[in-house]
C-alpha cells in the first residue's frame, strides 16, 4: 500500500469519509441549557464516545486498514494502545479480513482490552513506565510480517480521524452556528491535527485549542517553545487515553500551525466533566475523552459569549473509575 508524498489534506478527509461511509456512525452534536447558562456560551458537543468501538480511533484505523491489498491482509496488523486504537484497529481488521496483533499496556482499563478481545485481537502486555511499546512494535512487526498502523503517525490514520471533524463542521452549517472555538483532546496529535484542518476549511478564523492532562501538556508547551517538548513522566494520570510521550513529528507538523493553545486539565476537573456529561447530556465519557469538556467548564479557556465544539472523544472506562466521577456528586 502506498502513502500520500505530503501531508493529509482536506481531499484526503472526504475520501477518508467515503470509505467511511456505512462502517462508522455518524456521531451526534449535542448541547445542553444548563452548561449553556454555567459557562455564559453555546457548547455543542460532538460525542464520539457513541462511535463504534467506543471511540473516535475507529475512524482512523478503518481508514488505513481498508487500503491493505491481499497480501498485506494476508500478514495482518501490529498496532499499540492504551485501548481506544486497540479496539479501533481490532475492530477494523475483522471488518477487513486480516488478524491484529496488539500492544497494551499493563494498566490499560479492563474494559478495553475486553474490547480488543471481543473483535479477535490478540492482546500482548507491556509496562508502559519501563519499555518502549514503539520499540516492541517495531520487533515484533519485523519478526512476523505484520503491516505496523500506528496510533496518529500516518497521514491514512490522520485523514480518518479528521472526518470526526468534517462531520461536525457539516453538523453545525446545517443549524446555523459557526464555532469561535474547536476543543479537543490531544495525545499524541492525530485526531486534533485531522479535526482541525477539517474545521478551518469550513471556518477559516476558528481556534483550535488542545486540552491535555496536567503534567502531560507537551502540545501546550511545545506551541509555548516553538519545538516539540517532551514529558518527563509516562504515568500518573486518570486519563490514560491521551497520554504519550511527545507530539508526533508528522502530527505536529499540522497542529503547530493550526492549534491557537492549550489548556491542562487536573484528574478531578476530568471527573467532573464526565459526571457533567452523564448528568447533562446522558452520555458516558472517559477521564481522557472528557478532557476537552474538562478544559472549558473549569474555565482554563476563556469561552464566554463564544460557541464552541467540543469533542467528547471516547467512553471506554472501567466501572470503579466512573463510580469515582458519580460520587463527586
Amino acid at each position: 500500500m502506498t502513502q500520500p508524498d505530503s501531508l493529509p489534506s482536506h481531499a484526503d478527509i472526504l475520501d477518508a469519509a467515503r470509505r467511511l461511509k456505512g462502517h462508522a456512525v455518524r456521531t451526534p452534536l449535542l448541547r445542553n441549557d444548563q452548561l449553556d447558562a454555567r459557562t455564559g456560551a453555546r457548547i455543542f458537543v460532538k460525542a464520539e464516545c457513541l462511535q463504534r468501538t467506543g471511540s473516535f480511533k475507529f475512524r482512523g484505523a478503518f481508514n488505513r486498514i481498508s487500503r491493505l491489498d491481499d497480501a498485506e491482509r494476508a500478514r495482518g496488523i501490529l498496532a499499540y494502545s492504551s485501548g481506544n486504537h486497540a479496539q479501533g484497529v481490532a475492530a477494523a481488521a475483522r471488518l477487513n479480513g486480516t488478524t491484529a496483533k496488539i500492544l497494551m499496556p499493563a494498566d490499560a482499563p479492563r474494559s478495553k482490552v475486553a474490547g480488543v478481545e471481543f473483535w479477535g485481537g490478540e492482546v500482548v502486555s507491556y509496562d508502559r513506565g519501563t519499555e518502549s511499546r514503539e520499540a516492541m512494535g517495531q520487533a515484533i512487526a519485523a519478526a512476523e510480517g505484520r503491516i505496523l498502523v500506528p496510533p496518529y503517525e500516518d497521514p491514512y490514520v490522520i485523514a480518518g480521524q479528521g472526518t470526526a471533524g468534517l462531520e461536525a463542521a457539516e453538523q453545525m452549517q446545517a443549524i446555523g452556528q459557526r464555532p469561535d472555538l474547536v476543543v479537543c483532546c490531544a495525545g499524541g496529535g492525530g485526531l486534533i491535527a485531522g479535526v482541525g484542518l477539517a474545521m478551518r476549511q469550513a471556518f477559516d478564523e476558528v481556534g483550535i485549542w488542545a486540552a491535555e492532562p496536567e503534567g502531560f501538556d507537551d502540545h501546550r508547551r511545545s506551541l509555548a517553545s516553538g519545538q516539540r517538548e517532551t514529558n518527563e513522566r509516562l504515568t500518573g494520570s486518570i486519563c490514560d487515553a491521551i497520554i504519550t510521550p511527545t507530539p508526533g513529528a508528522l502530527t505536529w507538523a499540522l497542529n503547530a500551525t493550526q492549534l491557537t493553545g492549550g489548556a491542562a486539565v487536573s484528574d478531578d476537573e476530568a471527573l467532573d466533566a464526565m459526571l457533567d456529561a452523564w448528568r447533562h447530556l446522558k452520555v458516558v465519557v472517559e477521564p481522557g475523552g472528557a478532557a476537552a469538556l474538562a478544559a472549558v467548564l473549569s474555565g482554563k479557556i476563556d469561552v464566554a459569549g463564544k460557541t464552541v465544539c467540543v469533542l467528547a472523544t471516547g467512553g471506554n472506562v472501567d466501572p470503579a473509575v466512573f463510580q469515582r466521577a458519580l460520587e463527586r456528586a
